[in-house]
């Protein structure tokens, strides 16, 4: 069965997710932040998504958000720096305003060409994912941005992944899942999605029941796959 659907996750995927403690150390007078930022970002991403999990499992959801500042105060906290209030503020902000990857406009466009339904199934809330994709000008590139806020629990619920056929009335089968996330690429897997696990880092593969059908190690490439299966 072809391929009529195209879904990405956002935060690692997309939007580089490193880029606002990058960005921060970058700036000028910022020289103590930057000995921190590689850990402070890593760190950050880590609890953020721990959190995610925990609250699924536990049935405590708040929105992405608020997992996201949980994550930073943990983050800040463990490098010392969780009484610097402007930091955590400068941060929370800039992460409103994350970069996309260089090459997403150039595959989002490439696979609406083909006339896939390109769409991105996210943790993140609406307000958070509207702000990354006016940032990044991709508005016109996507059918839909899918928010978990809908069912009220994190990915990797299968509810999450059930979207998809809600929104685009097409089978498991039909659906390209896109992810940076080993876990979530394997739960869209274990879903029915045929699936491409995004591994920039070259991490080992996740130990779960499930695993993905592709990795890439970027998104270049996506099109051409989307069109071969």
């Amino acid at each position: 069965m072809p391929i009529t659907t195209c879904i990405f996750d956002a935060y690692g995927t997309l939007f580089d997710v490193a880029s606002a403690a990058r960005e921060l150390a970058e700036q000028p007078g910022r020289e103590d932040f930057a000995k921190h930022a590689a850990k402070l970002s890593n760190d950050w991403r880590l609890k953020q998504l721990q959190y995610t999990w925990l609250r699924a499992i536990t049935g405590a959801h708040a929105d992405f958000w608020q997992v996201t500042q949980d994550g930073l105060d943990f983050a800040l906290e463990a490098s010392g720096l969780s009484g610097d209030h402007v930091l955590r503020e400068t941060l929370l902000a800039l992460y409103w305003e994350l970069q996309a990857y260089p090459e997403v406009p150039e595959v989002l466009a490439s696979l609406k060409e083909q006339g896939k339904n390109v769409a991105i199934l996210s943790n993140g809330s609406p307000a958070m994912l509207e702000g990354a994709v006016d940032r990044a000008e991709l508005n016109d590139l996507l059918d839909e941005v899918l928010s978990v806020e809908s069912v009220g629990v994190f990915k990797p619920h299968r509810s999450v992944y059930e979207l998809v056929g809600k929104t685009f009335g097409c089978t498991p089968k039909e659906v390209l899942f896109v992810s940076s996330n080993g876990w979530d690429a394997a739960g869209a897997a274990g879903f029915g999605f045929q699936t491409v696990w995004v591994n920039r880092a070259g991490d080992p593969m996740d130990r779960l029941p499930w695993t993905p059908q592709n990795t890439l190690s970027d998104l270049t490439t996506v099109p051409d796959l989307a069109m071969r299966l």
